[in-house]
């Protein structure tokens, strides 16, 4: 069996224009999975950018920007979401179907956080590092590899995920650890993880600490040695994710990473939609 897909993304969150929460609860269906959770994108700080990159922006971008430079993204409609899940649960009885948000830069952002928190108990919660800081906006994690060295834009990403683990309690599950690898083609270098063990393990020492789970997102294949040095920091659970924005996208390349991370040490344990954890047997 399948794992469940704990990120994943529907036309409720703003950049998923062909998104379907109905057809992906088919697809679900469809491949046999037991569970997904929609965790709908929920950003506060405005994405920055210079005019000459306004060509290559996908539509779902351009679609929040009005003609200018500055992206603004749209609240999330809790209410009309929740009952697109409600919906959902009707018409797939036998599929397990989570709430959820993916909240960026959550420490950044705790009043607005908490009042989101307040509104509805989510029942899984993400966290993630997409920006950097810039001015009373943010520029987007990728676009630094145009301008700095890969290593010191890695370095700055792995920071301030450690300061949004150490800042930030609202949520339960580290979101794409990785998410600048998705991008480093344009460093015209090759990705290589232990160059940045050190830093690595200073985000999974603080997530161990701190309780809470890792992601292994199939977006772009997570190194195994990631998830090793996770198991060797004390790490208790790991969470499965798609990260996807279509149906036909739900659960791509689960099989090859629920093999990845057995062969780790974590395993399925009775319960087929919860986390995967450490030393279980299936």
């Amino acid at each position: 069996m399948l794992p469940p897909d704990n990120h994943v993304h529907s036309e409720w969150s703003w950049d998923a224009i062909a998104g379907n929460m109905e057809q992906t609860c088919a697809r679900a269906v469809e491949i046999g999975l037991p569970a997904l959770a929609f965790t709908e994108h929920v950003d506060f700080v405005p994405y920055l950018f210079e005019p000459e990159v306004l060509p290559a922006l996908p539509q779902a971008f351009l679609r929040h920007m009005g003609g200018g430079t500055v992206l603004r993204h749209p609240e999330i409609d809790v209410d009309g979401y929740l009952a697109s899940i409600e919906r959902c649960r009707e018409r797939f009885p036998t599929l397990r179907i989570l709430s959820g948000v993916e909240i960026s830069e959550p420490h950044w952002h705790p009043d607005a956080v908490a009042r989101l928190a307040a509104r509805h108990p989510f029942e899984r919660i993400l966290a993630s590092v997409h920006s950097r800081r810039d001015g009373d906006g943010a520029r987007l994690m990728d676009v630094y590899f145009w301008t700095e060295p890969a290593a010191q834009v890695m370095g700055a990403y792995l920071d301030e995920v450690r300061q949004m683990i150490e800042g930030s309690s609202v949520f339960q599950v580290l979101a794409h650890i990785d998410y600048p690898v998705r991008h480093w083609h344009k460093s015209g270098s090759e990705f290589v993880p232990a160059q940045f063990e050190a830093e690595y393990r200073a985000v999974l020492r603080a997530l161990k600490q701190t309780g809470r789970v890792l992601e292994v997102n199939t977006r772009v294949p997570l190194p195994p040695v990631i998830v090793r040095w996770w198991y060797e920091e004390g790490g208790d659970a790991v969470s499965f994710a798609s990260d996807a924005h279509l149906p036909d996208r739900l659960a791509l390349g689960f099989e090859a990473a629920a093999a990845m991370v057995e062969a780790q040490g974590f395993r399925a344990g009775a319960d087929p939609y919860d986390f995967w954890r450490r030393g279980l047997t299936r």
